[in-house]
């Protein structure tokens, strides 16, 4: 499931967060990836233990556990501390997939990677390319959101970054291990829960309704992993 997600970060985040990468201090990413992608990869990443990551990390994270769509499409167990990159001068990464289970940067925990999510940093038309391009069996999906949006997609998607050729493309990338591990049950639960939601808002909480939900919550109880 690929899931636009709006409005994560507000007008007042996203200054605060651009204003300090602004000033940061960034190293190649090709550092901070395996052999085979870092052939595949040429943009800056901002270093997880530089002073200034953490706080901005953290108000990342709040901001997307407080959207109601990332906690119903990702249904998080464990949000990694989100990271931060910048492509510029042709800056690009090529065709992918992120590594399966990958270690916490600040607390050393490993994680399964089930949910991928990237928060935009920068306007669109402040740069030129720089598109996240995501293939699935229904082809290839390029993405490139406004400011504080984001976009949910599965962590098995093979998936770049188009060059940038003007501009400077900020983002920040996450990932999440899922309570319910099958991506095919977390789409499921997440069409049952906005259906729901509708339903509540036409009828309100009629016994059919209270009945959806009980089925949601019990079909939960029987997937979810603790």
């Amino acid at each position: 499931m690929m899931l636009h997600i709006p409005d994560v970060l507000t007008s007042a985040e996203l200054t605060h967060i651009r204003g300090v990468l602004a000033q940061a201090g960034w190293t190649e990413g090709r550092h901070t990836t395996g052999a085979q992608a870092a052939g595949q990869k040429w943009n800056y990443q901002l270093p997880v233990l530089a002073p200034e990551a953490q706080p901005l990390a953290d108000l990342v994270r709040s901001a997307l556990l407080r959207h109601p769509l990332f906690q119903s499409a990702a249904l998080p167990k464990t949000v990694l501390t989100p990271r931060f990159n910048a492509y510029e001068d042709g800056g690009y990464f090529g065709n992918h997939v992120d590594g399966a289970i990958q270690p916490d940067p600040v607390t050393q925990a490993m994680v399964r990677t089930d949910v991928s999510t990237t928060v935009f940093l920068s306007d669109p038309d402040d740069y030129d390319g720089g598109e996240l391009v995501v293939e699935d069996t229904y082809g290839a999906h390029e993405v490139k959101l406004k400011a504080g949006d984001a976009i949910l997609y599965p962590g098995t998607s093979i998936h770049r970054v188009e060059p940038v050729t003007r501009g400077m493309r900020l983002a920040s990338f996450i990932w999440t291990q899922s309570m319910v591990r099958d991506s095919h049950r977390r789409q499921m639960l997440f069409d049952l829960d906005m259906t729901i939601l509708k339903l509540r808002a036409q009828l309100g909480d009629t016994p059919e309704v209270v009945a959806l939900t009980a089925h949601y919550h019990n079909l939960i109880r029987q997937w979810a992993e603790l």
